[in-house]
């Protein structure tokens, strides 16, 4: 079987009814803040919260009963796993999934949900895929590859038929990049149904594996990545020619931009969304002028979050943005120094959520101290309004808290060759 628009037609006739069709609205905050016509295409609301669901249940829909009833194995770090543990369960199919060791809890706590056995082996993906294909050898079951297998790329590829059906003809359509199997999937149905539009593939810089692919580059060596869910070694081989020839440009972010994007979203569209899923958005944040005035389509590819990351992500972009910050005050070692300090705070709006107070292990004059507070404010300005209070007051105030900005330029990128 091929990865082709008659596939992928079959593939959309086939999951009718079993995974959602998820919804694609215009997002006029985004539109407002980057210039361009936003329209979001929310995969993270899938059952499993990722559009793995599509081609995991294309690919299971095409086995025998003697297959479904042997048993399936899957190799990934979340979310081909939960698409493959939900529908093998729906079937009927025994299913065992390989799950790299660092794998976030609350993907491995979806595949065990869904009644699949986790195996946490490895410290990568590709770990995993080896052991999967030894245990698929042992056991005598079916391996579903995560990206390189026609069948899941062309139920990753109903996605581009929705697109057409649903909503505008796009200037742009940004996709996530890991193995390629969504991106050769959209770009097949598109180059049918919608062909003008380009095609924007967006990798972790940490993970440029497509990138160095198609450049003929050596990738790097793993890293840690907000973005684990497209975190692989290299690309899959029936999906880099598709790519190769429909990619108008492999974009790299930082991960900083990365983290930017889960926030913004989570704030703006109050939808939550993993590193990968927010990885169009983080393409449209580092390069925002090739984007300008265009009207363009980002894929919000998964959902699968940790808990504790996300609310990392929030609270770092909140003390980004002075809306919690650390406030550093120098005054004389007397009572009331701190009362007072406090009160200024008060005074200007601040509220105190922390405060440490440090007579020995920071280098001021012995009969002086130095005291962090911890704010809540409105942002950077009325923060500076603060430290000017203070300051005016005679108490040696500053700012300890801004986080670094990302850089104002991706790390990669280019028209591919």
């Amino acid at each position: 079987m091929d990865i082709s628009i008659d596939a992928i037609r079959a593939a959309a006739t086939a999951i009718k009814g079993a995974v959602e069709r998820t919804p694609l609205t215009h997002s006029r905050t985004l539109s407002e803040m980057l210039g361009a016509d936003i329209w979001l295409k929310f995969e993270n609301l899938q059952y499993t919260a990722s559009f793995k669901d599509r081609g995991s249940l294309f690919k299971l829909l095409s086995m025998s009963e003697a297959e479904l009833k042997a048993g399936v194995i899957a190799a990934s770090a979340g979310n081909h796993a939960q698409g493959v543990a939900y529908h093998a369960q729906r079937l009927g199919a025994p299913a065992a999934i390989v799950m790299p060791e660092f794998t976030p809890y609350t993907k491995v706590e979806g595949v065990k949900r869904f009644g699949a056995e986790a195996i946490l082996h490895g410290q990568s993906l590709e770990e995993a895929g080896i052991e999967a294909r030894r245990l698929e050898q042992e056991r005598g079951l079916t391996y579903i590859h995560p990206y390189d297998d026609p069948h899941v790329a062309s139920g990753q590829g109903t996605i581009g038929l929705e697109l057409a059906e649903d909503g505008p003809e796009f200037d742009n359509v940004v996709i996530p990049i890991g193995g390629g199997e969504l991106f050769a999937g959209i770009a097949t149905a598109l180059a049918e149904v919608m062909p003008k539009a380009r095609l924007t593939g967006v990798e972790a810089a940490l993970y440029p594996s497509m990138h160095a692919a198609l450049n003929g580059l050596e990738a790097p060596g793993p890293a840690p990545t907000l973005v684990e869910g497209i975190a692989v070694k290299a690309p899959g081989k029936l999906t880099l020619p598709i790519v190769r020839d429909r990619a108008d440009k492999i974009i790299l972010v930082d991960e900083a931009f990365l983290e930017i994007a889960v926030e913004t979203l989570c704030e703006i569209e109050k939808t939550v969304v993993e590193g990968a899923g927010a990885a169009s958005l983080a393409a449209m944040l580092a390069e925002p002028d090739s984007f300008r005035g265009r009207r363009v389509c980002l894929i919000l590819s998964g959902g699968n979050i940790d808990a504790s990351i996300l609310a990392q992500a929030l609270l770092r972009g909140l003390a980004r943005d002075s809306r919690i910050a650390r406030l550093r005050v120098q005054t004389a070692d007397r009572p009331g120094s701190l009362a007072r300090a406090a009160d200024i705070i008060a005074e200007e709006g601040g509220n105190v959520l922390e405060v440490r107070h440090e007579r020995l292990f920071f280098d001021v004059p012995i009969k002086a101290t130095q005291i962090d507070f911890i704010l809540s404010t409105e942002g950077a300005a009325h923060l500076a309004r603060i430290v000017a209070a203070l300051r005016q007051d005679g108490i040696d105030a500053e700012s300890m808290s801004a986080l670094a900005h990302p850089p104002t330029q991706p790390v990669a990128s280019g028209d591919l060759p």
